[in-house]
């Protein structure tokens, strides 16, 4: 069978063109089923449309769970959508795509988080004092620095409260939204040679965190639309 592209000629006179450039995609919707279970119908007709059309792109955005497509304009989406109602049955919804919201600090907080338990065998206990700033050279990624000495907090327990920062970024203190544009610092803390774990010292890491950007100033961004 052939594709949108394929050379169609002569099998004893084989001619090859030039890959054809399309133009980019300039505007994107998000696909909503009209009827409940036609997510499956929907997902496959929109791959049979996209061997056909080159010019359209579809993309799943994790994060807000919705189908993105994406066109060279608006009435090429809504082409899209009648041909998935007339070809294959699958009703759908073109709505504009859910921007999420970001957070972050305008502000330093140097705070410290303690987690001390004891039960009736082996105890846990972990503890970290941690400097939380913006990050100053734009980028949204967590910045995290180790400046501990004297081996306060041992080495390898280090990497666990890293891995605990860069769990805790996935939820702000404000809405619940991803924090973006943190340095976070180790400088401190305090560990037993019996009680200490990973774990100890992640749970002593969330600590820090909320306390952190509390008191950091933290402020909601919200989404800028380019035009």
């Amino acid at each position: 069978y052939t594709e949108t592209g394929d050379t169609l000629c002569d099998i004893n006179n084989k001619v090859i063109y030039d890959k054809m450039n399309f133009p980019k995609p300039s505007i994107s919707m998000a696909v909503l089923p009209k009827a409940k279970g036609d997510e499956d119908k929907i997902s496959m007709s929109l791959q049979r449309l996209l061997e056909e059309d080159p010019t359209f792109t579809i993309t799943r955005d994790t994060e807000n769970a919705e189908t993105i497509i994406s066109g060279i304009g608006e009435t090429h989406l809504d082409v899209i959508a009648s041909k998935l109602k007339n070809k294959f049955g699958a009703e759908v919804i073109l709505r504009l795509p859910k921007i999420p919201y970001r957070e972050t600090i305008k502000g330093i907080a140097d705070v410290q988080g303690k987690h001390k338990k004891q039960s009736g065998g082996h105890g846990q206990y972990g503890d970290v004092k941690i400097k939380f700033e913006p990050r100053r050279d734009g980028k949204n990624e967590l910045e995290f620095v180790d400046n501990v000495v004297g081996g306060v907090v041992p080495r390898n327990f280090i990497p666990a409260v890293e891995k605990g920062l860069r769990d805790c970024i996935e939820k702000g203190v404000l809405a619940g939204y991803p924090v973006v544009s943190l340095k976070a610092t180790l400088h401190d803390g305090s560990y037993h040679p019996v009680d200490s774990s990973e774990m100890a010292f992640k749970m002593a890491t969330s600590i820090a965190y909320k306390k952190g950007l509390e008191a950091a100033k933290p402020v909601l961004l919200e989404p800028i639309m380019h035009v």
